[in-house]
């Protein structure tokens, strides 16, 4: 049995996880640029951890401008196998009150200026993505929660708008109307390249306020809002350092095929491959080029 290597990404926070030993901060080199910042290695109850913070420690890089395509191949590269995934969210509905944890299960892609695919013109791949995180992942998050007693939901669909602003009335109306649950500006492109990368990845978005749909909205202070995000941080760290273990006992491939989604998925013939594209892709798609 191979042990997984487990994956977080989140805000600067979160990487103060009580019981992760040996740690180093390490720079991964990427073909596709640079990554975020530095990794913080490291292990947690007999499994390997990765950090990575989302937007560089002390917050310097904007959603729209992540380089997604380097995190994600770096962490393959340093042999995740699992992603949990952590950030901020505005809440669409009454009962996702400012402190709850939502285990996406859904995404609704909105983004416009992200690059969102390792795959392109020299060499084509299409992955399946109706479900687009991991069961098994959700469902140690799920009982994490419970655990901890921290104020979650198992399921929800995630609004992924592009930023740096934050939406108009009428656009969060609009997509309040769709049906979504929680809005946010990080995690795609992050899901669909993980799933590229045959990587189990599952979202907690944790509410940190109301979209402005509310009527309330106008009167939340900036200090409200850091109060929250300072909360949900704590309460992140102590999920993270719960659900760890949880993963450890997986003895084969992902039942849900996240280890092998391209199986089916390259398109371009093998003679007419770009060798290039080919050779960048090496640590993402390298098991099904050979």
């Amino acid at each position: 049995m191979v042990l997984p290597v487990i994956g977080v990404i989140g805000g600067s926070g979160l990487y103060d996880i009580g019981g992760l030993s040996n740690t180093r901060w390490e720079r991964v080199d990427s073909p596709y640029g640079e990554t975020s910042d530095e990794f913080l290695f490291g292990e947690l109850d007999g499994l390997q951890l990765v950090f990575l913070p989302r937007y560089g420690r002390g917050h310097k890089i904007p959603p729209t401008e992540l380089n997604y395509r380097a995190n994600i191949d770096a962490l393959k590269r340093v042999g995740v196998t699992e992603i949990l995934s952590l950030s901020a969210c505005g809440s669409f509905k009454k009962d996702l009150d400012p402190g709850t944890f939502v285990i996406v299960d859904q995404f609704i892609d909105r983004t416009f200026a992200r690059v969102k695919s390792f795959f392109g013109t020299g060499l084509v791949a299409h992955v399946e993505f109706g479900h687009p995180v991991c069961s098994r992942l959700g469902d140690a998050l799920e009982a994490g929660c419970t655990a901890l007693d921290i104020k979650s939901i198992r399921g929800g669909t995630y609004l992924a708008m592009e930023g740096p602003q934050f939406s108009t009335l009428a656009e969060s109306k609009l997509y309040q109307g769709w049906g979504c649950d929680v809005i946010g500006m990080t995690n795609m492109p992050e899901a669909k390249l993980a799933r590229e990368a045959e990587m189990c990845y599952a979202t907690v978005a944790m509410v940190t306020d109301y979209d402005c749909w509310h009527p309330d909205h106008d009167h939340v202070t900036v200090d409200a809002i850091i109060k929250m995000l300072m909360d949900n941080a704590e309460k992140a760290r102590a999920l993270v350092k719960n659900v760890v273990p949880r993963l450890a006992d997986r003895k084969d491939l992902c039942h849900q095929g996240c280890h092998e989604a391209l199986d089916n998925a390259l398109i371009t013939a093998p003679d007419a491959r770009d060798p290039v594209m080919a050779e960048k892709l090496a640590a993402v798609a390298g098991r099904v080029l050979g």
